[in-house]
């Protein structure tokens, strides 16, 4: 399995509004992302600022990477690119007792 977990920071000048869309667009990549679990929420936590979540669990790596080059997410990633900056980390799960 392989994990990838997106934090969006909002800019400070967005409105609402652009959030809500930002959201929206990222969460119409769930349905041809190929993941095994796809969540896109809002951070509860704002002290930092307005957070937008992505956690997605792909079957491998050769999954993230096939949603990845996608020009669906090429698309949303520009889009959110216009609103926020983003950190994220990317790992392989590993089972229990495997190194």
């Amino acid at each position: 399995m392989f994990r990838h977990i997106v934090l969006f920071r909002v800019y400070d000048d967005v409105s609402e509004s652009h959030i809500d869309e930002a959201i929206a667009a990222l969460r119409s990549l769930a349905a041809g992302s190929g993941a095994a679990a796809f969540e896109v929420h809002r951070s509860a936590d704002t002290r930092k600022g307005r957070l937008i979540v992505e956690d997605t669990t792909f079957s491998d790596r050769r999954a993230f990477e096939a949603f990845r080059q996608s020009d669906d997410h090429a698309r949303v990633a520009s889009q959110l690119a216009e609103v926020s900056d983003w950190w994220i980390g990317d790992y392989d799960i590993r089972e229990p007792g495997r190194p």
